[in-house]
C-alpha cells in the first residue's frame, strides 16, 4: 500500500524506458544489477541534487530518479508537481554492501538536505519534496532508524526542529515509477542547472548505529 493516495488516474504503461547505461557510472540504469547489490530509495527534495549526490559517493553502482510513495500509476512530472498523485521526487540508489553500507549512504542522505521541514526543501514546496527513506531490507530499516535517531540529537545540539523523514518499507511505499528521460542524470548533462542540496553543516554520526 503506498504512503499516500492520489487522486488521478494515471497510465497503464510507463513514461520512459530503455535508458541504457547510466552516463557517469556506466551501469544499466534499469538493471539487471550484480549480486550482492542492494537497492534503496530516497526522497531529499528536488531529485536532480539528490541524484548528483548519491552517484557521487564511492560504492554506489548505479542511480535513476523517479515517483514513489503514491498511488497514481505512472504518473508524469507534471502529473507529479501538482501534488494530485501522492508520489515523492525520489532517487533509486543501487550499492555493493561490500564497499559502501546502508548507513554510510544515509549519512549523506542526512547531511545533504533539512529533514526537518514538512513536504519543503527551500523554495521547494509540496507533498513532492518530502524527506523520505523507502528500504528493501531489514538492515536497511535498522540503518534509516538508527541514523534518524543519531543525526536527531545533533540537531537537538544545535537548536534545530524535528526530523519529519518519512521511513518506510518499499513495499509499503509502493511501486518506483521512472521520471521522464530528460530528468536522468540532470546535472550531468545541465551541470549548473538547479540545485538547492549540499552539506547542511552537521554530521551524522554512524560509528554508533
Amino acid at each position: 500500500m503506498a504512503t499516500h493516495e492520489g487522486t488521478l488516474p494515471g497510465r497503464a504503461e510507463p513514461i520512459v524506458s530503455n535508458l541504457g547505461l547510466h552516463p557517469v557510472l556506466n551501469s544499466p540504469v534499469e538493471g539487471p544489477w550484480e549480486e550482492p547489490y542492494e537497492t534503496i530509495y530516497i526522497g531529499m527534495g528536488c531529485f536532480w541534487g539528490s541524484e548528483r549526490i548519491m552517484w557521487r559517493l564511492p560504492g554506489v553502482k548505479a542511480t535513476a530518479v523517479g515517483y514513489m510513495g503514491g498511488t497514481t500509476p505512472n504518473p508524469t512530472y507534471e502529473e507529479v508537481c501538482t501534488g494530485g498523485t501522492g508520489h515523492a521526487e525520489t532517487v533509486r540508489v543501487v550499492f555493493d554492501p561490500t564497499e559502501i553500507s546502508a548507513q554510510e549512504v544515509l549519512k549523506a542522505f542526512w547531511e545533504n538536505h533539512d529533514p526537518t521541514t514538512l513536504d519543503r526543501q527551500g523554495n521547494d514546496v509540496g507533498t513532492q519534496y518530502r524527506s523520505a527513506i523507502y528500504f528493501t531490507n531489514e538492515s536497511q530499516e535498522a540503518a534509516a532508524i538508527g541514523t534518524r535517531e543519531a543525526f536527531q540529537k545533533v540537531l537537538d545540539e544545535h537548536g534545530k526542529g524535528t526530523i519529519t523523514t518519512e521511513i518506510a518499507s518499499a513495499k509499503e511505499a509502493g511501486e518506483f515509477y521512472l521520471a521522464e528521460r530528460y530528468h536522468q542524470a540532470y546535472l550531468h548533462h545541465i551541470p549548473n542547472g538547479y540545485c538547492n542540496h549540499g552539506p547542511n553543516g552537521m554530521s551524522c554520526p554512524i560509528g554508533i548505529v
